[in-house]
């Protein structure tokens, strides 16, 4: 069992930053995967960032050159720094965990743990 506690979201304006964590509370292997998932109005869950414990990281492709995915192995922490945001962006963002994780994914179908989510409002 793993529980995920998301922090760090907030209001920006267009061209700003924040840097999103995630606390994994619980048991996380060097098996394990970790992403950033987020959920704007009226549109469905995406995959926005996606680590592998071992090191490995994927993007999505809005995302790519902005966004960037990494790990405290020490305290089991998740981050998500983005930079340059645009109101695009704007959504609630997840922490979602699996403990078996063959090929990196962004597919919110293989994931089995996730967080409440934090909110990220960018305005232009």
């Amino acid at each position: 069992q793993v529980r995920l506690v998301e922090s760090g979201g907030g209001s920006v304006q267009a061209g700003g930053s924040l840097r999103l964590s995630c606390a994994a509370i619980g048991y996380i292997s060097s098996a394990s995967c970790m992403a950033w998932f987020r959920q704007g109005a009226n549109k469905e869950r995406e995959g926005v960032a996606g680590i592998k414990w071992i090191g490995s990281t994927t993007y999505a492709d809005s995302v790519k050159g902005r966004f960037s995915i990494s790990k405290d192995t020490a305290s089991n922490t998740l981050y998500l720094q983005m930079n340059s945001l645009k109101p695009e962006d704007t959504g609630m963002y997840y922490c979602a965990e699996t403990q078996s994780c063959g090929t990196l994914s962004l597919l919110s179908t293989s994931y089995n743990y996730w967080g409440q989510g934090t909110q990220v409002t960018v305005s232009s």
